[in-house]
């Protein structure tokens, strides 16, 4: 670190994205302990998990998992909060490289062609300033070494947050929402479609039924934290 670099981070010390706590030497946006906090799941390595029985029923699935799990008050909520709603766009592309070397591990995504984010109506990504989910993916591509595809897949209709709805409504409101863009980037490939936050798996299904349309594609599910 140069003099400057060290009085700049004596002055304006950088601070854990969850508890706050200034970090110290070696740590990146979370602090030893609240990464450590963080409720991992070990469902990547898992048939029959319960990411994949949740999506049970999807057309083409392979392969799904969550990495943390996502429950109130918990450390996983906070991160999950800093990369959607606080701009941390750093602290989504660590948490990416973390899902892809859990991918990585599991020995299940070797054969993983494309990564695919669910995607934001462009007028929540002018509002938000960018996709945390294609920053997972990036950090995930960073892993895998897989290519990250953000334009086969369109969402072309806003809808309300699905944290804000209850059982039925959270299928109608994603109902019809996406749709296929470029198909021809998705055939003949294993696409690996990810999001932050499974809850019912509304959003992914309706995603992943659009995507099952492109001609001999399969399709496995990553998603950052599943809510219980």
């Amino acid at each position: 670190m140069s003099p400057f670099s060290a009085i700049l981070q004596v002055l304006f010390p950088t601070t854990c994205a969850c508890c706050g706590e200034v970090l110290v030497r070696g740590e990146k946006q979370l602090c030893i302990n609240c990464l450590c906090d963080m409720a991992a799941t070990a469902f990547s390595s898992m048939d029959d998990n319960p990411v994949e029985r949740r999506l049970a029923g999807l057309r083409g699935l392979r392969h799904a998992t969550a990495v943390y799990l996502f429950r109130k008050e918990s450390t996983v909520r906070k991160v999950v909060h800093a990369m959607k709603f606080h701009g941390n766009t750093e602290l989504c592309l660590m948490m990416g490289r973390q899902m892809g070397l859990d991918l990585l591990a599991s020995g299940r995504f070797d054969d993983v062609d494309l990564l695919v984010p669910v995607p934001l109506h462009w007028l929540r990504k002018l509002w938000r300033g960018y996709n945390q989910s294609e920053l997972l993916c990036r950090g995930i591509g960073e892993v895998l070494k897989v290519p990250v595809c953000t334009d086969a897949v369109v969402r072309h209709r806003y809808t309300r947050q699905q944290s804000l709805q209850q059982g039925q409504q959270r299928s109608d409101n994603v109902a019809d929402a996406f749709g296929l863009r470029k198909a021809s980037k998705l055939a003949g490939k294993h696409v690996l479609l990810v999001d932050d936050v499974l809850t019912t798996g509304a959003t992914l299904a309706a995603c992943a039924d659009v995507i099952a349309d492109a001609d001999g594609v399969s399709i496995s599910v990553a998603a950052f934290s599943m809510a219980l």
